[in-house]
């Protein structure tokens, strides 16, 4: 299975090369490099964070989404069902592609600020929020291309996804919004989860470990088990089979 999953893998992140998701990572790393002559100092505590939180969770499901519907156009899928490998290993190989890309795609991003601004942040936690959050959204993704019927529905309904949780966790961060109320909503939006784990890693910008940064953490893990097991294996092969047109 080891040896399958591994070619399987190499061969998702081919496919991301191919639709040009390496050439967007790289030029959304070179557009921050520009942006940063012009940014001050003082908010880039602020502003890494973010940056980072929207390439974890709404580019992550960009990126798998796109795949997936450029899959379906091109009947990949239904190719691999001929094959000896089982929807398991199909769709871990696309979770496991699509977050390693990612990360490829934050590190450019890290490595952009530290070189222009000398960002510190500590590199094993940021590492581990990038991973949890990425596989979580990409799960999230995969779950919400199997009930799109094109691309442009799905480039509609992850704006809508970014709109509704996206912008109410950005501007909490920014502290547009406060209350106890805003702070025990959040704690169920994932991406206000993933904000959290990222803004751990900058301790040295006073950032303090609490509750919340704990229950994001088990959220997002066991939330990421939870929508595996029950929705995006499950869901896999009518999927498929839908795609393949059987």
């Amino acid at each position: 299975m080891v040896n399958r999953l591994s070619v399987l893998v190499k061969g998702e992140l081919q496919r991301l090369n191919k639709y040009n998701m390496t050439s967007v990572s790289v030029l959304v790393a070179i557009i921050w490099g520009v942006i940063l002559f012009f940014v001050d100092s003082n908010i880039l505590e602020y502003l890494l964070p973010l940056v980072l939180m929207m390439d974890a969770t709404m580019m992550a499901i960009m990126y798998v989404g796109s795949v997936m519907f450029f899959e379906k156009s091109e009947s990949t899928i239904s190719t691999m069902l001929v094959t000896p490998v089982s929807n398991k290993e199909l769709l871990l190989s696309k979770l496991i592609a699509n977050t390693l890309h990612n990360m490829f795609a934050s590190a450019l991003i890290i490595i952009v600020f530290v070189i222009f601004k000398d960002v510190q942040l500590n590199y094993l936690l940021i590492a581990l929020a990038l991973v949890i959050s990425t596989a979580f959204h990409t799960l999230l993704g995969i779950v919400m291309a199997y009930y799109q019927k094109d691309f442009t529905g799905m480039l509609v309904n992850i704006m809508i996804f970014m709109f509704a949780l996206g912008i109410p966790s950005i501007l909490f961060s920014l502290g547009v919004i406060s209350g106890n109320i805003w702070e025990f909503v959040l704690l169920l939006n994932p991406i206000q989860a993933a904000q959290t784990l990222i803004e751990g890693a900058f301790t040295e910008y006073g950032f303090v470990f609490d509750y919340k940064y704990y229950f994001s953490l088990g959220y997002l893990i066991i939330g990421g088990i939870l929508l595996y097991t029950l929705i995006a294996l499950p869901r896999f092969q009518d999927y498929a089979v839908k795609e393949s047109g059987v």
